[in-house]
């Protein structure tokens, strides 16, 4: 049988492209953002101990998951630009989508199985979900040139974070409801488990299902890929290989080295506080009971998603009237600013601030730092290539940021002095997009 698929630019095929960020999107807000940290913290308290032993040795729950992300990103790392060059020379992209996509959705399933008891299998589930995920979510933006001509690029990215938003705050908000009243679901405490935390991993289960459900539109449509021609010998390495030529490209173009440069540096920090944000509220906040903290954090997560819609805006705008390194500049200064301020964090108020603000500057950072590395671009048709370095580096910034945090964090027993640590980057960053400008774009 012969599968019809729809022309590229079609509406069909763009919806189809975009939908699929309603599929993943709940892995990114409910898994990694919203119910896993707060599982992950309530099922320690619930045990009365703060950690655990792993290979032999005893270690803190924070740095045990965050050593667990950088590790999870290291691979990510490496798999990335194998899939790139194996799946561009054999012309099926969509297999492997399916395949990381299938991966993330059944790691949280898994989940559900995440116990102290058996804590090796439950870490695995949540490595392979953030593997499933990353990898996935690279391929599907793989195809928007594919898909999409120049001109509906930006429009039809922007739908899909939007569509990505509001799936996952639909499906937030029943988790929420679910584990602030599991009696309505006839989740009861049984099997001396309590009632909320069979609530959470109710939860993860959804995601997986929601994931895998919604992804069939953009399977049923996206087309298997584009073989490029050339030499085959070795293409396990051409991934690698594509990402050597832009290095080297790189040394003609000192204005992109040296923001590239300054975005590695930068965002290491930024990544790093999104996926730790969680921990660090659920861990060294006052609140006055679990209930409190439950509902607190939810509610700054969706805080931080809301104004980080108005945070987008106004950089994009200030970014018109001032130049892109110099909104970055600012931004980054209140993004060190904000890591003094998240040190003498105290009270849920508190939070509830740096969260509002966090959602400001996170929204304009990354959608400002992605449009600028477009703009230091020289002129090429291999764009693809090009982007696929800036994924990789921010991949790596994000090992070198969750791996020193965790460690700060092990040796001085706080997550508080982490914050000050990561807000040294923010101080580099800005002495480094310093220097962006003072070098003239070739022609």
């Amino acid at each position: 049988m012969v599968q019809t698929l729809a022309l590229k630019g079609s509406k069909k095929l763009l919806n189809a492209w975009a939908f699929y960020d309603w599929a993943n999107s709940v892995y990114s807000l409910v898994i990694s953002s919203a119910i896993f940290p707060l599982f992950y913290g309530l099922l320690f308290r619930t045990a009365g101990i703060e950690q655990v032993t792993i290979f032999g040795g005893e270690i803190a729950r924070a740095p045990l998951i965050s050593y667990v992300t950088s590790l999870a990103f290291v691979f990510i790392a490496i798999v990335t630009p194998l899939v790139s060059g194996v799946a561009d020379y054999l012309g099926n992209k969509k297999v492997f989508l399916k395949f990381f996509c299938y991966l993330g959705a059944a790691s949280c399933i898994g989940l559900y199985w995440f116990s102290l008891e058996h804590i090796y299998f439950g870490l695995a589930c949540y490595f392979f979900g953030l593997v499933g995920f990353w990898v996935s979510f690279a391929i599907n933006n793989s195809y928007l040139p594919d898909i999409a001509f120049p001109e509906q690029q930006d429009s039809i990215s922007a739908k899909g974070f939007s569509l990505g938003y509001i799936g996952s705050v639909i499906l937030l908000v029943f988790n929420l409801f679910m584990v602030m009243e599991p009696d309505f679901f006839g989740i009861t405490d049984s099997g001396g488990e309590v009632a909320e935390i069979k609530a959470m991993k109710y939860s993860f289960i959804s995601v997986g299902i929601w994931w895998i459900l919604f992804s069939q539109y953009t399977f049923a449509h996206l087309p298997k890929g584009y073989k490029r021609e050339g030499e085959r010998k070795h293409i396990i390495l051409n991934g690698f290989k594509e990402l050597r030529l832009v290095w080297h490209q790189l040394g003609e173009n000192r204005k992109l080295k040296r923001y590239l440069g300054a975005f590695f540096t930068y965002s290491m920090a930024v990544q790093t506080i999104m996926l730790i944000a969680t921990y660090f509220g659920e861990e060294e906040i006052i609140w006055g009971s679990d209930d409190e903290r439950t509902m607190g954090l939810i509610v700054s997560i969706l805080l931080i998603q809301l104004v980080a819609i108005l945070g987008a805006t106004v950089t994009a705008r200030a970014s018109k009237a001032y130049g892109n390194i110099k909104t970055l500049i600012v931004i980054n200064v209140i993004w060190g600013l904000l890591c003094v301020y998240a040190y003498f964090l105290q009270t849920p108020m508190d939070f509830y601030i740096a969260a509002g603000l966090v959602g400001i500057v996170m929204g304009g950072i990354q959608a400002l730092s992605r449009s600028t590395y477009s703009k230091f671009l020289p002129e090429t048709t291999d764009t693809t290539s090009f982007f696929s370095f800036y994924d990789v580096a921010e991949k790596i910034g994000i090992i070198i940021g969750t791996l020193m945090y965790g460690i700060v964090a092990q040796l001085t027993g706080s997550m508080r002095n982490s914050t000050i640590f990561l807000g040294l980057f923010f101080l580099i960053g800005i002495f480094l997009l310093l220097r962006v400008n003072k070098v003239k774009t070739p022609n």
